[in-house]
């Protein structure tokens, strides 16, 4: 198995005019590394791929590796909607020494599934690093199905899936169609305990960010098939996980790492930083994960 466990989908700290923050970056590498996050997502979705040039996109990446300095897998988030540009971005991440990829379907261009299994053979053939796929109807009006990601699995380089849509049936029904080898990790923080329990290996967390030791804690005991510990740990980050999504991803996380004094109130338009009216949310959901 390519990796097991709780891993990061870690935001891209900023400062108040929407610079990147090397500083904040570097402790949130070193917070991951203390807490035994399993690995780092670096500019994933949760990251602002979407409003980082790519430029930005690829120094971010290299940074993170070169900050992890072997102690955590960095995974670089090298998704995009034209498959071009996700060459060049995986090519990036290789150079850099990423341990693997993390490619979005393409969003908004709504791609049959017979462009989903072009687009990504086109950037495993072009660049042989791991890569992980990626499938968030939600967010890409694109629904990568189960026998799409079987015939994807066959690539020698495309080693897991990421998957996003809640839908718990799926997990049976990828495992039995990709084989045992194929890493099947949730996307969806609120079903990802089950999501393990039903024979998943791992979660790509938002959560993480806030309270990575509880996170890698839940992880472990619903890969062991504890399924008692695992539920009473999950209690607890439960209203972490629903407070995350109050305003749409990153908002609220990267309001609550502020708040944990850990990057600055820093975020790039069109999101815009969390409202008044949902902050006391966030910040009990935090005290119940004893985050902060």
């Amino acid at each position: 198995m390519f990796l097991r466990g709780s891993i990061v989908a870690l935001i891209t700290p900023m400062d108040a005019e929407g610079a990147v923050d090397d500083d904040a970056l570097a402790r949130l590498v070193d917070f991951h590394v203390d807490a035994g996050t399993a690995a780092i997502v670096a500019v994933g979705t949760t990251g602002e791929s979407a409003t980082l040039d790519e430029a930005e996109h690829c120094a971010v990446i290299a940074h993170c590796v070169e900050l992890a300095a072997g102690r955590i897998p960095i995974i670089a988030g090298t998704g995009a909607n034209a498959t071009a540009e996700a060459i060049r971005l995986t090519r990036c991440a290789e150079r850099a020494g990423a341990d693997a990829a993390l490619l979005v379907t393409p969003y908004y261009n709504k791609p049959t599934q017979a462009g989903l299994i072009a687009h990504h053979r086109a950037v495993a053939d072009a660049v042989g690093i791991p890569q992980i796929l990626y499938n968030v109807p939600g967010r890409t009006a694109c629904d990568m199905l189960p026998e799409t990601t079987a015939a994807l699995a066959t690539v020698e380089n495309i080693v897991g899936i990421k998957d996003a849509t809640g839908d718990l049936g799926r997990v049976e029904r990828l495992r039995e169609l990709c084989g045992s080898d194929f890493a099947l990790y949730s996307g969806d923080d609120g079903s990802a305990c089950q999501f393990m329990l039903r024979g998943g290996d791992g979660v790509i967390s938002v959560t993480a960010n806030v309270a990575p030791a509880l996170m890698r804690r839940m992880c472990e005991a619903a890969l062991a098939g504890d399924r008692d510990a695992a539920a009473a740990l999950n209690a607890r980050l439960d209203p972490l996980h629903r407070a995350l999504f109050v305003e749409s991803n990153p908002i609220p996380v990267k309001w609550a790492m502020a708040e944990m004094g850990l990057a600055q109130a820093g975020i790039r338009l069109p999101l815009t930083w969390l409202t008044p009216e949902h902050q006391g949310a966030v910040r009990a959901a935090m005290q119940q994960a004893d985050a902060g």
